[in-house]
């Protein structure tokens, strides 16, 4: 019996050992359920980097969906130019004179210019040719046929804008040397930044040239008129007056031409009330184009003209026959008063292009009218294109010519310039 169970025992302890050794082979038959868990590895990683790929061209394309922010444009420098624009003349008739004085006998002109100063604004030069000379109430102030204007004029010139005074006209005479010596004191003294042309009172003064720079570019502006209305010059003032000479002025374009890039004359000349240019006026055109004068602008006529271009050898000389009146209330009446009311204002553009070569951009006409009315303050210009038929109606010419109206203005510059404005 004791025999029995001892071999009972060793059988199970066998068996136990067989069983443990057939455990071990099974944990060995393992390996293929770890391949199997690492293709699964792989086969997510796939599936991962398929989606990271996807993910990554579709955030790709929702970004190029979006606007991209584009550099900044660079715009290329806008080329050196100077604006230039220039009235007619400023007549200061007894009515015009009478819209400026004040209770206290002082004079206040700011009226005269109110409409057209946004216009002045936008210039570099503003030109007005001064047709009266400004001798101050001393001298009396007066209007045709000798006229004389206070120095309140003078200011309200300033304040609307001018920087260059023309004052070589017909009328630069009227209160004689003493006139004339008045009126520079005045500029020299109150307004000396203000170029005054035309007039002088020492040989020295007379002799120079006006010069304008801005950005590179240099304009010359010479000023002269064909008379004094038979009033001879002062024997120890001769040169007080610039007036039409050929050698003087072809000697002045000569230095002028040595010394800036764009020449303009301002010469007063002309037939009164001639809607046409004269034959004496284009004469001289062409002998200011010809000594090199590359603009002329014309006074004096009191009405307007054409203007048109002069072609010497291959260059161009931009002419302004006449820009009439800009400041007047005349005292004659009948046919033809009318158009003494309507003016211009020349207007040039000159620039300098990318070659370096200066030239004129832009040069048109921008009419206006004077508009008259009794009263402080009621005698004023306005551009054409703000002029109504109302105030047309109102404007107290039309007892000195019953044809007067907006649209006789509108017709005048059509008929003129050729400019149809609505």
């Amino acid at each position: 019996m004791q025999m029995k169970n001892k071999w009972t025992i060793i059988l199970m302890t066998l068996c136990t050992l067989m069983l443990f050794a057939g455990c071990g082979k099974q944990e060995e038959a393992k390996e293929p359920v770890v391949g199997y868990v690492s293709s699964v590895s792989v086969e997510y990683e796939k599936e991962n980097r398929e989606e990271s790929i996807q993910y990554s061209e579709s955030s790709e394309e929702a970004a190029s969906s979006e606007p991209e922010e584009s550099p900044e444009e660079i715009l290329p420098e806008p080329e050196p130019e100077v604006e230039l624009i220039m009235v007619g003349d400023i007549l200061l008739h007894t009515p015009v004179a009478k819209s400026g004085k004040k209770e206290d006998g002082t004079y206040d002109f700011s009226h005269l210019f109110t409409n057209v100063k946004e216009i002045l604004d936008e210039a570099d030069l503003k030109l007005v040719n001064q047709e009266v000379i400004i001798g101050g109430a001393e001298l009396g102030v007066s209007g045709y046929p000798a006229f004389n204007a206070p120095y309140e004029l003078g200011d309200a010139l300033v304040d609307a804008g001018f920087n260059v005074v023309l004052h070589a006209t017909n009328h630069a005479m009227d209160k004689g040397k003493q006139g004339i010596k008045n009126c520079l004191s005045f500029w020299r003294e109150k307004y000396p930044e203000i170029a005054v042309l035309g007039i002088a009172d020492n040989e020295e003064d007379s002799k120079e040239i006006y010069y304008y720079e801005q950005e590179g570019i240099t304009l010359a502006i010479l000023n002269y008129t064909y008379g004094t209305n038979g009033i001879p010059l002062p024997q120890d003032m001769p040169y007080c007056v610039n007036l039409l000479d050929e050698t003087r002025i072809k000697a002045d374009l000569k230095e002028a031409k040595e010394n800036a890039d764009f020449v303009i004359v301002c010469p007063h000349w002309g037939t009164e009330y001639l809607l046409e240019s004269s034959k004496n006026q284009r004469k001289w055109a062409h002998f200011f184009a010809d000594n090199g004068a590359d603009a002329i602008i014309g006074t004096h006529p009191h009405v307007i003209e054409p203007f048109e271009v002069i072609e010497t050898e291959g260059h161009s000389t931009y002419c302004f026959y006449s820009i009439g009146n800009f400041v007047n209330w005349t005292s004659g009446t009948g046919e033809g008063v009318a158009n003494r009311m309507v003016g211009a204002m020349a207007k040039l553009i000159v620039g300098r292009n990318e070659d370096g070569e200066v030239y004129l951009k832009e040069w048109n006409v921008i009419p206006v009218v004077s508009h008259v009315e009794s009263g402080f303050g009621n005698v004023t210009v306005y551009p054409l294109v703000d002029y109504t038929e109302e105030l047309g109606a109102r404007s107290e010419i039309r007892k000195q010519d019953g044809k007067f109206s907006y649209q006789y203005c509108l017709d005048l510059v059509s008929k003129v310039f050729g400019l149809n404005l609505p």
